[in-house]
């Protein structure tokens, strides 16, 4: 059934286009995500499809009574004072009849009103309707009587969130949903849409949301749409099967274009009729011959200041707020070249950590100590802050001329711009004009043009689009400098990191030093909280051998003799594979590669499987008496 189609669609801001005759649909049970550049319109097309936004030419047609949700990057709260006020202002009828039992127990009804009450809330299974509200509003850290004003943008934005998805719209849209949630949330949204029926629309970065969640994919690139039948992966393969066909059209073009421009030098002034057709061929072929696939890989060598042996060491520092311990007695020696990530629940205490770092909160106890030759630039959640009737160029000539680079090579601003996927025309923007995502790709350049042999990146993916973050990405895993970086991107994280720091997982504010990248630390906190367990599975099978040796004489008498040596059997093999699992434990618990801690835990599921088919198989034969 087709939800909402989409008929050449076009949008400009002045002379500047955004998109011009998109034409799609959207079909009951489709996930899409779409994918385009920082100011390429993607909000703008959003707010189109739901009517906030008028197109210049086009149409948008939406099934009719179709319940659409949106999720905005900037929810308006201005009208309600409690996130209870903001949650039952809705249209969607289990809501109001939840409300309107709510204010029934304040004011009570008359019997026949009560039972109508009933049979409605029996009809639209509205208890169901509550349990899902507590769960959501559990899962992304809220409640119904928190004051609307004292909410941060993150916490606004996740209450938008929470409402569509308690209501359960026809067709969910969400801009950049991922922004503003901690990686747990993360994975629970992502778990929670993969399994919903909802039909879904959505621009994210996030590319294993998009890998994980997603069957289509929109592409919009260089002003065309690009649809794909498949997740994230699936796109990767047909994107690099078109660019190659590009690369072959364009190869036979300037072949082409060759052949012709011999023979147009070869004529004489006077044109035929036949010539001037033959010329204006030649024109088509040239536009075809010098089209471009833009090569975003970054590779620049910058000769940045020579690091001494001391690089950043954190000496036993705690910080508490109240009565909640963030961190406790944490110690750490930074080492050449370290690349590493902090992760953690939001309010675990990451911003906190960092701020410490750099000495704008001071820690309860303990100390930091910067090396003389480190020079650190921070990239922080609250971004460029520049006048906005500043150009481009001009914010970035403030800082630097130049950087150095290796061999005495020099890079200009004008270059690194262009690396960062700032088109020469684009230089002389206001900065006023820019988008989101644009903004903080220039306080990127910024902080890279002060040549720092230390990054510090709070959250520095927010808003960037995907070209972006391979470029940053790229310039990352090239960068010979120190890195801590704060990211809810996984993919980024996986990428760029080889250390964690772990904060909010052990009891008292222990930070979890960590000598890996996200995926890992996944794998081996999957098999540590298994391991958890392992103690109260050793004493239960303590009691449980007691109980075969008070009992063993009298239920041996009751087996036949094939059971009984079964029996035996199955008493020697679990204390050995009970051995097993607790060793491979331990193992899992030490520092392995990847692919080390993938085949222990493999070996650690069989083992432990094997242990719960002989348990089983024993009380059986311990019942036969």
């Amino acid at each position: 059934m087709n939800f909402l189609s989409v008929e050449r669609l076009s949008k400009s801001y002045g002379e500047r286009l955004l998109f011009k005759d998109l034409t799609f649909g959207i079909t009951q049970g489709q996930k899409i995500g779409l994918i385009a550049p920082n100011g390429s319109g993607k909000s703008t097309l959003l707010d189109i499809m739901v009517g906030k936004t008028l197109p210049d030419t086009g149409v948008v047609a939406i099934k009719k009574n179709l319940l659409i949700g949106y999720l905005e990057q900037n929810p308006d709260f201005l009208s309600y004072l409690l996130t209870s006020d903001y949650l039952y202002d809705s249209p969607y009828e289990p809501c109001k009849i939840w409300k309107t039992y709510l204010d029934s127990l304040e004011k009570p009804l008359t019997s026949e009103e009560y039972q109508k009450l009933m049979d409605k809330m029996e009809e639209y299974q509205v208890w169901n309707y509550e349990s899902r509200m507590k769960e959501i509003l559990n899962r992304l850290g809220l409640n119904l009587q928190m004051y609307i004003e004292n909410l941060s943008g993150g916490q606004k934005k996740r209450l938008a969130l929470a409402k569509l998805l308690i209501n359960q719209p026809d067709l969910l849209i969400l801009d950049e949903p991922t922004n503003h949630l901690d990686l747990e949330m993360i994975e629970w949204l992502e778990n929670y849409l993969q399994q919903s029926a909802v039909t879904l629309f959505l621009v994210t970065h996030d590319r294993y949301f998009l890998e994980n969640v997603c069957t289509h994919i929109l592409e919009l690139y260089q002003g065309k749409l690009y649809i794909y039948e498949g997740n994230y992966q699936y796109y990767l393969e047909q994107k690099t099967h078109r660019h190659e066909l590009f690369l072959k059209e364009i190869e036979k073009s300037q072949n082409a274009y060759r052949k012709e421009l011999e023979w147009i030098r070869r004529q004489p002034k006077a044109r035929t009729t036949k010539s001037k057709s033959r010329i204006e061929a030649f024109h088509e072929i040239a536009q075809k011959a010098f089209q471009k696939i833009e090569n975003k890989k970054v590779e620049i060598e910058i000769d940045m200041e020579r690091m001494g042996s001391k690089i950043l060491e954190i000496d036993n520092i705690s910080k508490s707020y109240e009565n909640k311990i963030l961190f406790t007695k944490f110690s750490y020696k930074f080492k050449q070249g370290e690349k590493v990530g902090i992760i953690g629940k939001n309010g675990s205490g990451k911003s906190t950590f960092i701020k410490i770092l750099l000495s704008e909160i001071k820690p309860d106890t303990g100390k930091v100590v910067w090396g003389e030759t480190i020079k650190y630039a921070y990239f922080s959640q609250e971004g460029l802050q520049t006048l906005e009737d500043k150009r481009v160029i001009e914010v970035v000539k403030d800082i630097a001329e130049y950087i150095p680079l290796k061999k005495g090579r020099k890079l200009s601003v004008s270059q690194l711009l262009e690396k960062f996927l700032f088109r020469h025309d684009q230089h002389y923007t206001l900065v006023s004009q820019l988008s989101g995502g644009e903004k903080r790709r220039l306080y990127l350049v910024t902080l890279l043009m002060k040549n720092p042999n230390f990054l510090i990146l709070d959250e520095p993916t927010n808003d960037l689009d995907i070209d972006t973050l391979t470029v940053l990405e790229d310039f990352l895993e090239d960068y010979h400098g120190c890195i801590l970086v704060v990211s809810h991107d996984r993919y980024f994280m996986d990428r760029i990191v080889e250390h964690l720091f772990v904060l909010g997982e052990l009891e008292n504010g222990e930070i979890k030093d960590f000598p890996g990248n996200y995926t890992e630390f996944l794998a081996w906190k999957e098999v540590n909280l298994s391991n958890k367990t392992i103690t109260s599975r050793e004493e239960k099978a303590t009691i449980e051998k007691k109980d075969r040796s008070l009992n063993s004489f009298s239920t041996v008498k009751k087996l036949s003799y094939k059971e009984q040596r079964e029996l035996q059997q199955i008493e020697q093999a679990l204390p050995e594979l009970e051995r097993q699992q607790k060793e491979l434990a331990i193992k899992m618990s030490q520092s392995l590669t990847f692919e080390e801690i993938q085949k222990i835990s493999h070996e650690y599921e069989k083992v432990t499987q094997k242990i719960e088919e002989y348990t089983i198989r024993w009380l059986e034969l311990s019942e036969k008496f």
